[in-house]
């Protein structure tokens, strides 16, 4: 059970990441060099992909509750959890072979890129693919720790949050129109956050600490 404040933080997080994300549609929809249809279809598409995220979220909180009676069960092994949740899905793989084949083809072909500090020469597409895999390595790790030492609504709240800045990196490394709606929705996930984890709180002791200290002479 969660009181009030967890509720309308939540909802605080949640209607600003749905005003980005709606604002950044608005453009996709509304490209000139797309005919009505067209823009359509794109707008379309792009609504079934916000779908699949969405369910992909909530999936993934539900996953956290059944981590959390796990671990609660069964005791905190976030390793354990990091592989099974990795190894069991590999064999899906196999079903994309051929792509995958084609695409690492591919990589092979891109330019050549020398790495810095080691000198080692190699694809810069497997260079690319490389640095993508140690920090989505680095990034779930530390994911799986939380979840042994969070609830899992933090837990779902933190990385809703990582995929909020992906969203405004990309609005930003894109120049993407960063719009007053924009900024409306970036203010209701940064006021929700801070309500979450209470900060308010944690300020009102310090305040009142620092107001009855002793007055130098």
């Amino acid at each position: 059970r969660y009181s009030v404040s967890k509720y309308t933080s939540i909802a605080l997080v949640s209607l600003g990441i749905f005003t980005c994300t709606f604002m950044s549609a608005k453009q996709v929809a509304s490209d000139s060099s797309l005919n009505e249809e067209d823009g359509l279809q794109v707008f379309l598409w792009w609504l079934l992909g916000i779908a699949a995220l969405t369910f992909a979220l909530l999936m993934s909180a539900r996953m956290g509750i059944f981590q959390e009676t796990l671990y609660k069960q069964f005791g905190k092994h976030s390793k354990e959890a990091l592989f099974y949740n990795h190894a069991l899905p590999l064999p899906g793989f196999l079903l994309l072979a051929p792509n995958i084949y084609h695409h690492a083809v591919l990589f092979s072909q891109s330019e050549p890129f020398q790495v810095p500090v080691i000198g080692l020469t190699l694809p810069i597409m497997w260079f690319y693919l490389l640095m993508n895999v140690i920090t989505q390595y680095v990034c779930i790790r530390g994911v799986f720790i939380l979840t042994t030492e969070c609830t899992s609504l933090t837990v779902t709240l933190v990385v809703t949050l990582r995929k909020f800045v992906s969203l405004i990196f990309s609005i930003l490394y894109f120049r993407n129109p960063f719009t007053a709606w924009h900024w409306l929705g970036t203010a209701f996930v940064f006021v929700g956050t801070l309500m979450y984890t209470e900060v308010w709180n944690s300020l009102g002791p310090f305040l009142a600490r620092w107001r009855k200290r002793p007055k130098e002479e």
